[in-house]
C-alpha cells in the first residue's frame, strides 16, 4: 500500500529503489518499507509525526542504520534522521558537558571533547560511525563498561518528540522538579511553560500505571536479572532506582518517541595507559578471572575466544604478539589512571593475581600493541563479513550473564553450535560477562536457516538458566522481542506494555520492536531463496557496506535521483 504524502519540506520517496535502499540495516534481516522520509529540520519532523499519528502510519525512526536486531527495517516509513539541518555540538569544558544532536557520530563528539581534554568514556565498537541518537536507543556500551557503566550514566538529558508532535526535554532529576508546577523563573516563556507542564502530565500519567507501587517495585526487583548491563526490555529497575522518565527513554530502541538531541557529561582523557595480556588454559577460568578484574579496576577486558583467533592468527597485530590460534582465548586487559606508576603497579598486582588461576599473563603491551590488538577486536564484524565461502549472521550475539558464569556460557554456546553443525565466532566483552557470537552460515548446506533456529533456542536456554538477559548492549529489536516474557514473565510484561502506551498510545512507533509478537525471528533474512529481491546494484552495495563497516554510506546515493 502506498502512504499519502506527508506535508514536509523534506524528501518523501516511495519508489521502488529508495525503498530497497534502506531495507537493511545491520544484523540479518530485509524488509521493504513502504516509504522513505527524510525531514529537513526538527519543525519538520515534527509535521511529519503529526500525519503519521492522523494516518496511522507506523514510523521507524533511522540514523547510521548499523544497529543488528532490526530496529532500523520495518514495514512502514524509514525515518532518516541524517538530513536534519540543526546538528548542535557543543562543548562546555567547564561544566564537562555536551550537547549534541542526535544524528551526531560519536566520532564527531570524541573529537570535539578531546580538543577540551575530555572524553565520554563509554566507547562502542560501531562509535566509528554510529550516531549518538542510535547510542540512546540502545544503552549502548563497549569495552569500556566495565568501569565506566553503559551510556545511560553518562545521560543528562534528551530532547524527545511524542507521538503527538509535543517536544519535551527529559533530564535527570525531573521529576522533583516538575512534579507539581513549573518553575518560577521560567513562567514568562510560554513555549517552555507548556513544555514543562506536558512533562509533568506525562510523569502523572506514567505514575497512575501503577509501576511504583510497592508490589511492582517487589516484581521488578524479583524479576530483573542480576548483571553488569542489560538493554534487554524497558529498564524499569532504572527508573525505579532514580525516578527519571529518562531512563525509560535510554534503550527504548525508538518506540516511545524521536530523540532529536541530547546532553551529556563528560570525563577527563586519562593521561596514562596500561595493558596485559591474559592466555586462558581452560574456559572454567573466566569465572574466576572477570570478578577479579573488576576487584581491581580495570577499565576494559576484552575476551578473544579460540573461534576468533583462528581467524585473525595470521594478522600482523596477532603474529606481532606470538598468537597462533591454539589459544583456548586471550583477554586484553587495560588499566588507566592520572600517573605511570599508577595504572603499571595496577597492572603487575592483577598479572599476579592471575597466575593463581593459572592464567598466563603477559606485562607491558606497548601502547601500539594494544591499539593495535583493540583495533583488531573492533573490526570483528566487518571482518567476519567479508570472509569467504559464509555469511556472518548475528542470531545470538550479544548475551549477558554474571560474569563468574561467563566461561559456562561460551562453554555452551560451543557446544550448542558443535552440535547444530554451525561455525561460531565468539569474542567480547569478558568483564562484564557479554559475549557476541557470530554465526558463520554455510548456505550451501540444505536446512542451515534450521539450524540456526535450534541454535537460537538452545542458546536462549543457556542464557535463562544462567541468569542472564539475551542483550547487555544492541538491545532486543525484531530479533529479541519474542523472547522477552520468558526472562521476565508476563506480569512485568504487562508493565513493559503500559510503558509503551504512555508514551505512544497510537502505537506508531516502532511497532513490533520490543514487544512483539513470540513468532519465528529467523525469517525475512537479507540471505536465502525467500530473501526479498533487490535491485542488483543496490544488493551489492548493501553488501559493501556490511563488509566494510560503511554505515556512514548515504543510503539515498544507493537509491539515485527519482
Amino acid at each position: 500500500m502506498t502512504p499519502s504524502t506527508p506535508p514536509i519540506r523534506g524528501l518523501f520517496r516511495t519508489d521502488p529503489r529508495a525503498r530497497a535502499a534502506y531495507a537493511e540495516g545491520a544484523g540479518i534481516y530485509r524488509i521493504l518499507p513502504i516509504g522513505v522520509a527524510r525531514p529537513e529540520d526538527i519543525d519538520d519532523l515534527v509535521r511529519l509525526i503529526r500525519w503519521a499519528t492522523g494516518t496511522q502510519t507506523s514510523l521507524i525512526p533511522r540514523g547510521a542504520g548499523s544497529g543488528m536486531t532490526g530496529g532500523n527495517v520495518g514495514e512502514g516509513v524509514v525515518v532518516d534522521l541524517n538530513g536534519i539541518a540543526e546538528r548542535p555540538l557543543e562543548i562546555d569544558p567547564v561544566r564537562r558537558t555536551a550537547r549534541t544532536g542526535a544524528q551526531v557520530t560519536l566520532a564527531e563528539l570524541h573529537s570535539a571533547a578531546a580538543t577540551h581534554g575530555l572524553r565520554l568514556p563509554p566507547d562502542p565498537s560501531s562509535g566509528g560511525w554510529a550516531t549518538v541518537g542510535g547510542v540512546i536507543a540502545t544503552n549502548a556500551s563497549g569495552p569500556r563498561t566495565l568501569k565506566y557503566g553503559s551510556v545511560r550514566g553518562w545521560v543528562e538529558s534528551v530532547e524527545l518528540i511524542l507521538a503527538s508532535g509535543e517536544r519535551i526535554e527529559l533530564s535527570r532529576g525531573e521529576k522533583m522538579r516538575w512534579s507539581s508546577t513549573v518553575r518560577a523563573e521560567e513562567a514568562s516563556n510560554e513555549v517552555i511553560r507548556t513544555a514543562s507542564a506536558r512533562r509533568a502530565e506525562l510523569q502523572a500519567g506514567f505514575d497512575a500505571l501503577g509501576v511504583e507501587t510497592i508490589a511492582a517495585r517487589d516484581l521488578i526487583r524479583a524479576r530483573f536479572p542480576k548483571v553488569r548491563k542489560n538493554s534487554t526490555g524497558y529498564a524499569l529497575d532504572q527508573y525505579l532506582a532514580s525516578g527519571d522518565l529518562l531512563d525509560l527513554v535510554i534503550g527504548s530502541e525508538g518506540t516511545l518517541g524521536i530523540v532529536t538531541a541530547a546532553t551529556w557529561r563528560l570525563d577527563a582523557l586519562p593521561t596514562h595507559r596500561s595493558a596485559l595480556r591474559l592466555t586462558l588454559r581452560h574456559l572454567e577460568d573466566l569465572g574466576a578471572l572477570t570478578p577479579m578484574l573488576v576487584a581491581q579496576g580495570a577499565s576494559a577486558a576484552e575476551l578473544l575466544d579460540q573461534t576468533f583467533l583462528q581467524i585473525v592468527r595470521d594478522t600482523p597485530a596477532a603474529r606481532s604478539l606470538g598468537l597462533t590460534g591454539d589459544e583456548e582465548g586471550v583477554v586484553l586487559v587495560e588499566f588507566e589512571g592520572s600517573t605511570s606508576k599508577e595504572v603499571n603497579e595496577l597492572a603487575t598486582r592483577t598479572s599476579h593475581l592471575a597466575l593463581r588461576t593459572g592464567t598466563a599473563a603477559h606485562l607491558a603491551l606497548t601502547t601500539a600493541e594494544l591499539d593495535a590488538l583493540i583495533k583488531l577486536r573492533k573490526s570483528a564484524s566487518p571482518i567476519l563479513a567479508a570472509l569467504p565461502g559464509r555469511r556472518s549472521l548475528q542470531v545470538i550475539e550479544d548475551g549477558c550473564v554474571p560474569a563468574e558464569r561467563l566461561g559456562e556460557y561460551v562453554a555452551a554456546v560451543r557446544r550448542a553450535a558443535g552440535e547444530r553443525g554451525v561455525k561460531v565466532v565468539i569474542f567480547g566483552h569478558a568483564g562484564d560477562g557479554n559475549v557476541h557470537v557470530n554465526s558463520m552460515a554455510d548456505l550451501s548446506r540444505p536446512g542451515w536457516d534450521d539450524a540456526l533456529r535450534g541454535l537460537y533456542g538452545d542458546v536462549t536456554e543457556a542464557i535463562l538458566r544462567l541468569g542472564g538477559v539475551p542483550s547487555g548492549e544492541h538491545g532486543d529489536g525484531r530479533l529479541r522481542a519474542g523472547v522477552l516474557e520468558r526472562i521476565y514473565g508476563a506480569d512485568v510484561m504487562t508493565l513493559f506494555r503500559r510503558v509503551k502506551e504512555s508514551f505512544d498510545p497510537t502505537g506508531i512507533f516502532n511497532p513490533g520492536i520490543k514487544l512483539g509478537p513470540a513468532d519465528d525471528p529467523i525469517r525475512r533474512l537479507k540471505i536465502g531463496p525467500d530473501a526479498t529481491p533487490l535491485p542488483a546494484d543496490i544488493e551489492q552495495g548493501l553488501r559493501e557496506i556490511e563488509m566494510s563497516g560503511g554505515y556512514a554510506r548515504d543510503r539515498l546515493d544507493l537509491a539515485g535521483p527519482i
